[in-house]
């Protein structure tokens, strides 16, 4: 049986979880549709998913269509969980983006579009809630092609829009005007078919067509737009017959190493961590021994595979296949078991914008917040929580409010603990301004290590993240304890990436290129803790030597709200350091977008309503980061700061 990962995205409120009910109800999973609304839903499992009526944690649940099982991976649509959905789209097979009839594109509709079509994913437009008042599909598809993909084309009609009633009416596949429009948004990807049609268009049949349109959706070039209500089931059977026609299934060989990726970790109800994997290739069995990284291997105690609306258990795990695995204890999110086959992309998305700190209201309770707040950085790493043992203080990152409100309910219901909030201050990142070099050699002091490592530092295009290259001779790599010049070269980019997450002013260091020149070693001897241990001080005097440059968020806002309160809309932004873009006025309302500080962006949300008498509406989206202005931010240091050598190794030395 063929499978098939399916990743479900929308902008918060497009009906994500209620296309799944429906999907599920349609399989034959489940009895009935659960609603949203009322928490009854089969993938918002969580307490605070039912109460708040949204998704928080990314769901797998499985239905099988024909000779296919489809694994649906249900993801947040809410902004301050856009983690989840950067951790779910290194696995999918495939994608359907939901978009609401009645709002349209949104913010988070174009930010999701485009990390799936940096990863290549082949994505199935649909367009929900056509049985809504309101509901335009024609204005709806005009933004779909100028906002998202200029290579969209509707599969039907929709008839009684904006009523119970609504359906969706599928184009005849031979029908002359559908295959027009086909054949020109083909054409325009293959100049072969263009070459052909041109000279003789009969020659290109329906069917040529219809397996030419197959090919080029699976290959993520063009994209069918469905139409539909989750509510009512109108167009749903439609859409599931393009799930298996259109998208493509896993791939991978079952006999080949074992190869996969860990995107979610949960505890079970002993407090066990359970481990959600997609295989790639290879085999994993009951008492395997799963290697992670270059030093690392645990030994798989349970699995469980998703058939049919649930994770039942099994013996074996296959290439393609999603499992929840137990026994690995030591397991985070983004850990790959052996070499994944295809090259797995972080950080599509903005990390947190937001760092508070996080205090028991009971004193005597910091060492079991530190223990709960570390479990839920296990489910979440982007939560990046981080101790101040000057100040006795722990930190994590955020990206607004609502996350912040669920922490504090998490902490309440599932930990006893009962927490408050302080210093909520926004992060910034450091980039490279120059080119630095430095070198520690084996043997010279003052290097206590058994090991050689030279790096040069240099800036990166922006958004490029952190790049790591190996430029010394193979025979230099102590291959006895890393096994693969991989290993090695994976080790020592996660060595120098754990190094820069804190800078020369105490922020993340990214967009740069670290080149290893120099390597040596001594055999026996050199451990894999030396080059680990020695890292951080070869990366730092680089960096001390190029450079850094503090950068803070820039958010790009929309702002809806009445004429009448315009100007004094604008003495808001100039107050807040916004730079306002383009403005229009249809009718009594004005809509403006323009870019803002991050650290300001919750300031305006707050006043703004009191301005538009409660009627203004503010979208706020993250866009890039630029130099801060006047003094660099700092923040403090909660590593054992490679910056003062002596301080280091006076840590680190008493552990070798």
């Amino acid at each position: 049986m063929q499978t098939l990962n399916l990743g479900i995205l929308a902008h918060v409120d497009a009906g994500k979880t209620s296309l799944t009910e429906r999907l599920l109800h349609a399989a034959g999973v489940i009895d009935a549709v659960g609603s949203v609304d009322e928490g009854t839903t089969q993938t918002d499992s969580m307490a605070l998913e039912r109460q708040r009526g949204i998704t928080i944690r990314a769901a797998v649940v499985a239905f099988t269509v024909d000779d296919a099982t489809i694994n649906v991976i249900d993801t947040p649509g809410h902004p301050d969980f856009i983690a989840e959905v950067d951790r779910s789209l290194n696995v999918l097979d495939g994608a359907v983006l939901i978009i609401s009839a009645v709002e349209g594109v949104q913010a988070q509709t174009v930010v999701l579009m485009r990390a799936l079509q940096r990863l290549a994913v082949p994505t199935i437009i649909f367009v929900n809630k056509i049985d809504r008042a309101g509901a335009d599909l024609e204005r709806v598809v005009t933004a779909i092609r100028e906002r998202l993909t200029r290579h969209a084309i509707p599969m039907g009609w929709v008839r009684d829009a904006g009523g119970r009633t609504a359906s969706f009416v599928p184009h005849e596949p031979d029908g002359e005007c559908f295959l027009d429009a086909l054949i020109d948004l083909l054409a325009d990807q293959d100049d072969m078919l263009l070459a052909s049609i041109v000279e003789d268009r009969s020659a290109t049949s329906p069917e040529d067509l219809h397996a030419q349109f197959a090919a080029q959706t699976a290959a993520a070039q063009v994209h069918p737009v469905f139409f539909g209500s989750a509510a009512t089931g109108a167009g749903l059977a439609t859409l599931t017959d393009a799930l298996t026609t259109l998208l493509p299934t896993a791939n991978g060989d079952p006999d080949a190493a074992p190869s996969g990726s860990v995107f979610k970790v949960e505890r079970g109800t002993g407090g066990e961590k359970i481990t959600y994997v997609r295989m790639f290739s290879g085999t994993v069995r009951v008492r395997d021994r799963l290697r992670f990284g270059a030093d690392r291997e645990e030994t798989v105690t349970a699995v469980k595979v998703f058939e049919h609306g649930n994770a039942v258990d099994r013996a074996a795990v296959m290439a393609g296949q999603i499992a929840k695995l137990s026994g690995l204890r030591d397991v985070r999110v983004g850990d790959t078991i052996g070499t994944t086959p295809r090259q797995l992309s972080h950080g599509l998305f903005a990390s947190p914008n937001l760092e508070t700190a996080v205090v028991p209201r009971d004193p005597a309770e910091k060492a079991a917040l530190h223990a709960a707040l570390a479990q839920l950085a296990e489910q979440d790493p982007l939560i990046n929580l981080r101790q101040d043992d000057f100040r006795q203080e722990l930190f994590v990152s955020l990206y607004g409010e609502v996350q912040k409100e669920v922490i504090e309910q998490t902490l309440a219901v599932d930990f006893g603990i009962s927490i408050e909030f302080r210093e909520t201050t926004t992060i910034c990142i450091e980039r490279p301004v120059g080119k630095g070099h430095a070198v520690e050699r084996l043997g010279q002091r003052p290097n206590p290590f058994l090991a050689t490592i030279g790096l040069t530092l240099e800036p990166a295009p922006v958004k490029s993240g952190l790049v790591f290259r190996l430029a010394v001779d193979v025979g230099t790599i102590p291959l006895y304890v890393y096994k693969t010049v991989d290993a090695f070269a994976n080790a020592m980019t996660e060595y120098v990436r754990t190094t820069l997450q804190q800078g020369l002013f105490g922020w993340e260091v990214t967009d740069c290129i670290v080149t290893m020149t120099e390597c040596a070693y001594t055999s026996p001897g050199t451990a894999s803790a030396d080059l680990r241990k020695l890292t951080p001080l070869v990366v730092m005097t680089a960096l001390k030597r190029a450079g850094t440059v503090v950068c803070e968020p820039i958010h790009r806002f929309h702002v809806d709200a009445p004429v009448d309160s315009l100007a004094a809309v604008l003495r808001l932004l100039a107050q807040l350091r916004a730079a306002p873009h383009a403005t229009t006025t249809t009718g009594s309302q004005f809509a403006l977008d323009g870019d803002i500080p991050a650290a300001e962006v919750h300031r305006l949300q707050q006043r703004l309503r009191g301005l538009t008498s409660g009627e203004g509406v503010v979208e706020a989206q993250f866009d890039r980061y630029d130099p801060a202005v006047g003094a660099a931010p700092t923040r403090p240091r909660s590593d054992n700061n490679p910056l003062n050598r002596k301080e280091y190794l006076l840590h680190v030395l008493r552990r070798v």
